[in-house]
Protein backbone atom coordinates (compact mmCIF):
# COMPACT_ATOMS: atom_id res chain seq x y z
CA UNK A 1 0.00 0.00 0.00
CA UNK A 2 1.31 3.11 -0.91
CA UNK A 3 1.70 6.11 1.86
CA UNK A 4 3.66 9.14 2.09
CA UNK A 5 6.58 7.90 3.36
CA UNK A 6 7.50 5.59 0.64
CA UNK A 7 9.76 8.24 -0.78
CA UNK A 8 11.60 11.29 -0.35
CA UNK A 9 8.20 14.17 -0.03
CA UNK A 10 7.84 16.19 -2.78
CA UNK A 11 6.00 19.26 -3.32
CA UNK A 12 3.22 17.67 -5.04
CA UNK A 13 3.04 15.36 -2.53
CA UNK A 14 2.72 17.90 0.66
CA UNK A 15 0.17 19.54 -1.90
CA UNK A 16 -1.94 16.49 -1.40
CA UNK A 17 -1.65 16.26 1.99
CA UNK A 18 -2.45 19.33 2.59
CA UNK A 19 -5.33 19.89 0.40
CA UNK A 20 -3.78 22.81 -1.72
CA UNK A 21 -2.31 23.69 -4.90
CA UNK A 22 1.56 23.26 -5.75
CA UNK A 23 2.00 26.92 -5.72
CA UNK A 24 0.21 27.77 -2.54
CA UNK A 25 3.06 25.03 -1.07
CA UNK A 26 5.79 26.86 -3.08
CA UNK A 27 4.83 30.25 -1.48
CA UNK A 28 5.04 28.40 1.88
CA UNK A 29 8.16 26.88 1.98
CA UNK A 30 9.32 29.72 -0.04
CA UNK A 31 8.43 32.49 2.49
CA UNK A 32 5.95 34.19 -0.20
CA UNK A 33 3.09 36.62 1.02
CA UNK A 34 -0.75 36.07 0.36
CA UNK A 35 -1.44 32.97 1.91
CA UNK A 36 -3.73 33.00 4.50
CA UNK A 37 -2.84 31.88 8.36
CA UNK A 38 -4.58 28.83 8.33
CA UNK A 39 -3.43 27.44 5.30
CA UNK A 40 -0.13 28.68 5.90
CA UNK A 41 -0.34 26.14 9.10
CA UNK A 42 -2.12 23.45 7.37
CA UNK A 43 1.15 23.47 4.74
CA UNK A 44 3.60 23.60 7.45
CA UNK A 45 1.71 20.88 9.18
CA UNK A 46 2.22 18.49 6.52
CA UNK A 47 5.94 19.33 5.79
CA UNK A 48 6.61 18.69 9.41
CA UNK A 49 4.31 15.11 8.87
CA UNK A 50 5.76 14.08 5.45
CA UNK A 51 9.45 15.59 6.55
CA UNK A 52 9.85 17.21 3.63
CA UNK A 53 13.40 19.34 2.78
CA UNK A 54 12.90 22.35 0.35
CA UNK A 55 15.71 21.61 -2.51
CA UNK A 56 18.11 24.55 -1.63
CA UNK A 57 19.72 24.61 -4.86
CA UNK A 58 15.73 25.05 -6.48
CA UNK A 59 15.05 27.51 -3.69
CA UNK A 60 17.42 30.00 -4.52
CA UNK A 61 16.65 30.09 -8.15
CA UNK A 62 12.85 30.77 -7.40
CA UNK A 63 13.51 33.73 -4.49
CA UNK A 64 17.17 34.70 -5.23
CA UNK A 65 18.48 34.16 -1.61
CA UNK A 66 20.67 31.83 0.20
CA UNK A 67 19.41 31.66 3.48
CA UNK A 68 22.64 32.51 4.75
CA UNK A 69 24.11 35.87 6.40
CA UNK A 70 28.33 36.37 6.52
CA UNK A 71 28.67 37.95 10.23
CA UNK A 72 32.28 39.85 9.86
CA UNK A 73 34.34 40.58 12.83
CA UNK A 74 37.32 42.81 11.76
CA UNK A 75 39.49 41.12 14.61
CA UNK A 76 41.71 38.10 14.78
CA UNK A 77 40.43 34.49 15.74
CA UNK A 78 42.69 34.94 19.14
CA UNK A 79 41.20 38.12 20.02
CA UNK A 80 37.64 37.03 19.38
CA UNK A 81 37.53 34.06 21.27
CA UNK A 82 39.26 35.24 24.05
CA UNK A 83 36.99 38.40 24.79
CA UNK A 84 33.47 36.98 26.13
CA UNK A 85 32.10 40.57 24.01
CA UNK A 86 31.93 38.68 21.17
CA UNK A 87 30.45 35.55 22.36
CA UNK A 88 27.52 37.96 23.93
CA UNK A 89 27.21 39.33 20.54
CA UNK A 90 27.24 36.54 18.52
CA UNK A 91 24.70 34.77 20.94
CA UNK A 92 22.38 37.54 20.09
CA UNK A 93 22.83 37.57 16.29
CA UNK A 94 22.54 34.03 15.75
CA UNK A 95 18.95 33.42 17.82
CA UNK A 96 17.27 36.68 15.51
CA UNK A 97 18.64 34.88 12.40
CA UNK A 98 17.13 31.10 13.74
CA UNK A 99 14.01 32.56 14.66
CA UNK A 100 13.80 33.15 10.70
CA UNK A 101 15.48 30.42 9.36
CA UNK A 102 18.34 32.42 7.98
CA UNK A 103 22.12 30.51 8.83
CA UNK A 104 25.21 32.59 10.43
CA UNK A 105 28.45 31.91 8.33
CA UNK A 106 31.52 33.78 10.53
CA UNK A 107 34.03 35.29 8.85
CA UNK A 108 37.23 36.61 10.52
CA UNK A 109 39.72 38.60 9.20
CA UNK A 110 43.53 37.66 10.74
CA UNK A 111 45.48 39.22 7.80
CA UNK A 112 45.67 42.03 4.99
CA UNK A 113 45.17 39.99 2.39
CA UNK A 114 41.75 38.02 3.94
CA UNK A 115 40.01 41.61 2.48
CA UNK A 116 40.74 40.10 -0.83
CA UNK A 117 39.22 37.02 -0.22
CA UNK A 118 36.14 38.12 1.26
CA UNK A 119 35.47 40.54 -1.41
CA UNK A 120 35.16 37.81 -3.78
CA UNK A 121 33.13 35.60 -1.54
CA UNK A 122 30.29 38.38 -0.95
CA UNK A 123 30.49 39.38 -4.94
CA UNK A 124 29.49 35.74 -5.77
CA UNK A 125 26.31 35.83 -4.40
CA UNK A 126 26.72 33.21 -1.34
CA UNK A 127 24.79 35.10 0.91
CA UNK A 128 22.10 37.28 1.63
CA UNK A 129 23.75 40.47 3.81
CA UNK A 130 26.12 41.03 5.82
CA UNK A 131 26.71 41.75 9.50
CA UNK A 132 30.09 43.86 10.42
CA UNK A 133 31.82 44.85 13.67
CA UNK A 134 34.87 46.04 15.63
CA UNK A 135 36.02 47.84 12.59
CA UNK A 136 39.53 49.99 12.53
CA UNK A 137 39.40 53.04 11.10
CA UNK A 138 40.10 52.96 6.94
CA UNK A 139 39.21 49.31 7.46
CA UNK A 140 38.27 48.44 3.72
CA UNK A 141 34.62 46.47 5.06
CA UNK A 142 32.77 49.42 4.05
CA UNK A 143 34.18 49.41 0.81
CA UNK A 144 33.41 46.10 0.27
CA UNK A 145 30.24 45.87 1.00
CA UNK A 146 29.34 49.01 -1.11
CA UNK A 147 30.60 47.92 -3.83
CA UNK A 148 29.48 44.15 -4.04
CA UNK A 149 25.80 45.81 -3.92
CA UNK A 150 25.32 43.82 -0.72
CA UNK A 151 22.64 44.71 2.01
CA UNK A 152 25.27 45.44 5.24
CA UNK A 153 24.56 46.42 9.15
CA UNK A 154 27.37 47.94 11.05
CA UNK A 155 28.56 46.89 14.61
CA UNK A 156 29.25 50.78 15.99
CA UNK A 157 29.43 54.43 15.40
CA UNK A 158 30.49 54.60 11.69
CA UNK A 159 33.94 56.68 11.70
CA UNK A 160 35.46 56.25 7.95
CA UNK A 161 35.17 59.16 5.46
CA UNK A 162 31.91 59.87 3.93
CA UNK A 163 29.96 57.72 6.37
CA UNK A 164 28.01 60.98 7.98
CA UNK A 165 26.79 61.44 3.86
CA UNK A 166 25.25 58.42 3.43
CA UNK A 167 21.60 58.34 4.44
CA UNK A 168 21.14 54.79 3.77
CA UNK A 169 23.58 53.27 6.36
CA UNK A 170 22.74 51.40 9.17
CA UNK A 171 24.29 50.76 12.50
CA UNK A 172 23.78 49.58 15.93
CA UNK A 173 25.75 51.18 18.52
CA UNK A 174 26.02 52.18 22.60
CA UNK A 175 25.96 55.31 24.02
CA UNK A 176 30.00 55.13 24.69
CA UNK A 177 30.44 58.69 25.57
CA UNK A 178 27.36 58.86 28.19
CA UNK A 179 28.21 55.87 29.74
CA UNK A 180 32.11 57.14 30.22
CA UNK A 181 30.55 60.16 31.73
CA UNK A 182 28.70 57.80 34.12
CA UNK A 183 31.80 55.87 35.11
CA UNK A 184 33.85 58.88 35.88
CA UNK A 185 31.16 60.93 37.86
CA UNK A 186 30.27 57.88 39.93
CA UNK A 187 34.11 58.34 40.69
CA UNK A 188 33.97 61.78 41.59
CA UNK A 189 31.11 61.60 43.55
CA UNK A 190 32.85 58.73 46.06
CA UNK A 191 35.18 61.37 46.15
CA UNK A 192 38.22 60.74 44.21
CA UNK A 193 40.06 63.44 42.41
CA UNK A 194 43.22 61.23 40.13
CA UNK A 195 41.21 59.61 38.16
CA UNK A 196 43.22 57.74 35.29
CA UNK A 197 41.84 56.21 32.38
CA UNK A 198 43.05 52.98 30.26
CA UNK A 199 41.38 53.28 27.11
CA UNK A 200 40.89 50.92 23.83
CA UNK A 201 42.73 51.78 20.33
CA UNK A 202 41.54 54.92 18.91
CA UNK A 203 41.39 54.06 15.57
CA UNK A 204 37.71 52.32 16.62
CA UNK A 205 35.19 54.78 17.50
CA UNK A 206 34.24 53.11 20.71
CA UNK A 207 37.00 54.15 22.36
CA UNK A 208 37.32 57.55 20.84
CA UNK A 209 33.89 57.84 22.52
CA UNK A 210 34.69 56.78 25.47
CA UNK A 211 37.72 58.75 25.55
CA UNK A 212 34.99 62.12 25.43
CA UNK A 213 32.97 60.89 27.98
CA UNK A 214 35.84 60.58 30.40
CA UNK A 215 36.72 64.71 29.53
CA UNK A 216 33.19 65.32 29.75
CA UNK A 217 32.93 64.54 33.14
CA UNK A 218 36.62 66.27 34.10
CA UNK A 219 34.90 69.28 32.43
CA UNK A 220 38.21 69.53 29.94
CA UNK A 221 38.18 68.77 26.57
CA UNK A 222 40.41 65.93 24.76
CA UNK A 223 43.52 68.09 24.09
CA UNK A 224 43.90 69.37 28.03
CA UNK A 225 43.55 65.68 29.59
CA UNK A 226 46.69 65.21 31.52
CA UNK A 227 48.66 62.19 29.62
CA UNK A 228 50.11 61.06 32.73
CA UNK A 229 46.56 59.83 33.72
CA UNK A 230 45.89 58.05 30.21
CA UNK A 231 47.30 55.22 29.03
CA UNK A 232 46.45 53.11 26.01
CA UNK A 233 45.15 49.92 26.31
CA UNK A 234 43.70 47.16 23.73
CA UNK A 235 40.80 45.90 24.68
CA UNK A 236 42.65 42.27 26.29
CA UNK A 237 43.67 41.85 30.21
CA UNK A 238 47.34 42.23 29.31
CA UNK A 239 46.76 45.35 27.58
CA UNK A 240 45.04 46.61 30.85
CA UNK A 241 47.59 44.99 33.17
CA UNK A 242 50.42 46.87 31.25
CA UNK A 243 48.49 50.00 31.29
CA UNK A 244 48.29 50.32 34.55
CA UNK A 245 51.36 49.32 35.28
CA UNK A 246 52.18 52.32 32.93
CA UNK A 247 49.93 54.54 34.96
CA UNK A 248 51.57 53.55 38.44
CA UNK A 249 54.68 54.51 37.06
CA UNK A 250 53.69 58.24 35.71
CA UNK A 251 51.06 59.08 38.30
CA UNK A 252 51.64 56.85 41.42
CA UNK A 253 49.10 59.46 43.36
CA UNK A 254 45.92 58.14 41.26
CA UNK A 255 43.22 56.89 43.64
CA UNK A 256 40.92 55.55 40.64
CA UNK A 257 41.12 53.86 37.28
CA UNK A 258 37.86 53.73 34.37
CA UNK A 259 39.28 51.33 32.13
CA UNK A 260 37.39 51.14 28.85
CA UNK A 261 36.54 47.64 28.97
CA UNK A 262 35.80 45.27 31.42
CA UNK A 263 38.93 42.95 30.03
CA UNK A 264 41.21 45.62 30.76
CA UNK A 265 39.63 46.48 34.14
CA UNK A 266 40.52 42.74 35.11
CA UNK A 267 44.06 43.37 33.75
CA UNK A 268 44.44 46.26 36.16
CA UNK A 269 42.67 44.59 38.81
CA UNK A 270 45.88 41.54 38.50
CA UNK A 271 48.65 45.09 38.67
CA UNK A 272 46.95 46.72 41.38
CA UNK A 273 46.82 43.11 43.38
CA UNK A 274 50.54 42.32 42.85
CA UNK A 275 51.91 45.99 44.01
CA UNK A 276 50.00 45.33 47.04
CA UNK A 277 47.40 48.09 46.80
CA UNK A 278 43.99 47.57 47.82
CA UNK A 279 41.04 47.78 45.42
CA UNK A 280 38.72 50.21 46.40
CA UNK A 281 40.61 52.15 49.55
CA UNK A 282 43.52 52.90 47.64
CA UNK A 283 42.59 52.85 44.37
CA UNK A 284 39.49 52.48 42.83
CA UNK A 285 38.06 50.69 39.13
CA UNK A 286 35.36 50.77 37.26
CA UNK A 287 34.90 48.75 33.53
CA UNK A 288 32.94 48.87 30.83
CA UNK A 289 30.33 46.07 29.50
CA UNK A 290 29.02 44.68 32.22
CA UNK A 291 29.82 40.64 31.26
CA UNK A 292 29.59 37.96 33.10
CA UNK A 293 32.70 37.35 34.61
CA UNK A 294 32.42 41.31 35.80
CA UNK A 295 30.29 40.20 38.88
CA UNK A 296 33.45 36.97 39.15
CA UNK A 297 36.45 39.11 39.74
CA UNK A 298 37.65 40.45 43.19
CA UNK A 299 36.27 42.31 44.18
CA UNK A 300 33.35 42.37 41.70
CA UNK A 301 33.74 44.97 39.05
CA UNK A 302 31.90 48.60 39.11
CA UNK A 303 31.27 48.88 35.40
CA UNK A 304 28.75 50.54 32.53
CA UNK A 305 26.31 47.72 31.37
CA UNK A 306 25.66 47.88 27.63
CA UNK A 307 23.28 45.23 26.28
CA UNK A 308 25.49 43.03 24.11
CA UNK A 309 23.37 40.55 23.54
CA UNK A 310 20.68 42.89 22.54
CA UNK A 311 22.50 45.00 19.94
CA UNK A 312 23.40 41.30 18.04
CA UNK A 313 19.92 40.68 18.13
CA UNK A 314 18.86 44.27 16.72
CA UNK A 315 21.60 44.12 14.41
CA UNK A 316 20.19 40.98 12.63
CA UNK A 317 16.89 42.31 13.03
CA UNK A 318 17.28 45.15 11.04
CA UNK A 319 19.29 43.73 8.34
CA UNK A 320 16.59 41.19 7.84
CA UNK A 321 14.51 44.57 7.55
CA UNK A 322 16.05 45.64 4.78
CA UNK A 323 16.03 42.32 2.94
CA UNK A 324 12.56 42.12 3.11
CA UNK A 325 12.52 38.90 5.46
CA UNK A 326 10.52 40.79 8.44
CA UNK A 327 6.88 42.08 6.91
CA UNK A 328 5.91 44.65 8.58
CA UNK A 329 8.57 46.09 10.37
CA UNK A 330 9.77 49.48 10.41
CA UNK A 331 11.60 51.43 8.20
CA UNK A 332 15.43 50.35 9.21
CA UNK A 333 17.22 53.35 10.90
CA UNK A 334 20.40 53.09 12.81
CA UNK A 335 20.23 52.68 16.63
CA UNK A 336 21.80 53.42 20.31
CA UNK A 337 20.80 51.84 22.99
CA UNK A 338 21.69 53.24 25.93
CA UNK A 339 24.46 52.39 28.80
CA UNK A 340 23.88 52.29 32.90
CA UNK A 341 26.17 51.67 35.61
CA UNK A 342 26.48 49.00 37.44
CA UNK A 343 27.67 49.61 41.31
CA UNK A 344 29.82 46.81 42.64
CA UNK A 345 32.74 46.52 45.37
CA UNK A 346 35.44 47.84 43.24
CA UNK A 347 34.79 51.52 43.55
Amino acid sequence: MHTFRDSRPTLEAVAAHAGVSRATVSRVVNGGANVRAEVREKVRQSVEELGYVPNNAARTLVTRRTGAIAVIIAEPERRVFADPFFAQQLRGISRELSDSDMQLLLILLEQQKDYERIGRYLSAGHVDGALMFSLHGDDPLPGIASRTGLPAVFGGRPGWPGAEDDPGLLYVDTDNRGGARQAVAHLQERGRSRIALINGPLDQTSALDRLYGYCDALGITVHEKDPALVAQGDFTAGGGERAMAELLRSAPDLDAVFAANDLMASGALRTLRTRGLRVPQDVAVVGYDDLEPAAWSEPALTTVRQDVEGMGRIMAELLLGRIGLKPGAAAPAPVVTPASLVVRDSS
